[in-house]
């Protein structure tokens, strides 16, 4: 029977054979089931994965940096288009400026889009990525100072909001540049304009001892344990925690934009979907979120989503807010888990199993 649980069952123990744990989470028409198949730990050590089991997002992460952004833009504090020279101006070291192509400046916008012009990562750590794929913890000495000095390195691969180009160090940016302005460092920001207005619990930077004691270690592809990771001041691009239960809570608030105008966020997820920057003929980007529509052939469904990935985790989150369907999955493998999610969520889109709410 294609109903909702058992194609979510299905997906995770299909994932439980290629990953040391997994959940999976389906949300159609209001309803949601989120299952877990495997072990958080190698062999007989852990317990199986949960709802309320925690992982790391990875890049899923820049859903959060941009939904703050669409918050702070409407409250007032911040544009869309405040140049990242002008929100750092008391932040940058003596003699470093913020790199420039091109007739305009490097806007929040931009950082947020992906069109910064941006290198994918921090000044001097392309190298390093390539010589050490495997090195612990990459991310961890990207403090203020670091990112900021090595802006007066940086040159910009096009001229800002000219093209796409995927950039960790944008997003970490723009996560710095929001909470320098606010004044309060990025957890806490996300935590007030995202995780509290939503009742999200599990969604951290730092988890706290019983929060930690529910994070599910992380595994190389081979199943060997690999130490978390600390993104330090660049975790706007991918440092925070969160479980299947609090992301489906956030795929509820996208799949009720504009029918919920009362919701606290309504407004802020609004704007996260009207930016759209193209970025071929049938795909763009919205505020953290990548977005296509498949062709006609395949159904013609939309299809918002994005992926993540550390040292021993991998996460797909995406919805498609015609069908009113979604799907999450986390991972506590280093190995991808695009495959499975986008076949659960096709199969949402398609099939004509009894959903609640049809």
């Amino acid at each position: 029977m294609n109903d909702l649980g058992s194609l979510v069952q299905q997906t995770a123990d299909r994932l439980a054979g290629q990953q040391v744990g997994a959940v999976v989470a389906g949300l159609a028409r209001g309803t949601v089931e989120i299952r877990g198949a495997g072990r958080t730990g190698p062999g007989a050590a852990g317990g199986p994965p949960g709802p309320d089991t925690l992982f790391e997002i990875g890049s899923v992460t820049k859903v959060f940096t941009s939904l703050t952004l669409a918050r702070l833009t409407l409250a007032g504090t911040v544009t869309l288009d405040d140049p990242l020279a002008d929100v750092l101006s008391d932040a940058l070291p003596a003699g470093v400026t913020v790199p420039a192509k091109g007739p305009d400046p490097l806007t929040l916008r931009h950082l947020a889009t992906h069109t910064s012009g941006l290198p994918r990562l921090p000044a001097g750590m392309l190298l390093s990525s390539l010589l050490s794929p495997n090195k612990p913890d990459p991310y961890a000495h990207c403090t203020t100072e670091t990112l900021l000095a090595g802006l007066g390195r940086t040159r910009l691969r096009a001229a800002p909001g000219r093209s796409f180009r995927y950039s960790n160090l944008g997003a970490g940016l723009l996560g710095l540049a929001l909470a320098h302005r606010a004044g309060v460092g990025y957890g806490e920001l996300v935590r007030r304009e995202v995780c509290e207005p939503l009742g999200l619990k599990d969604t951290v930077l730092e988890p706290d001892p019983e929060q930690t004691a529910r994070l599910a270690p992380g595994h190389t592809s081979g199943g060997r344990p690999v130490p978390a990771w600390n993104l330090a001041d660049l975790a706007g691009a991918g440092g925070l925690r969160s479980t299947a239960a609090d992301l489906a809570v956030l795929l509820q608030a996208q799949l009720a934009s504009g029918a919920a105008e009362d919701s606290a966020l309504a407004p802020a997820i609004a704007l996260t979907r009207e930016v759209r920057h193209r970025v071929n003929p049938v795909a763009w980007m919205h505020l953290g979120w990548l977005g296509h529509r498949l062709h006609a052939r395949q159904g013609g469904h939309l299809q918002i989503w994005h992926n993540g990935g550390t040292g021993g985790y991998r996460s797909f989150i995406a919805f498609d807010p015609e069908r009113q369907v979604g799907v999450i999955v986390l991972a506590n493998t280093r190995r991808s888990v695009d495959a499975p999610a986008v076949r659960l969520l096709r199969a949402l889109q398609t099939t004509r199993a009894t959903f609640p709410g049809r």
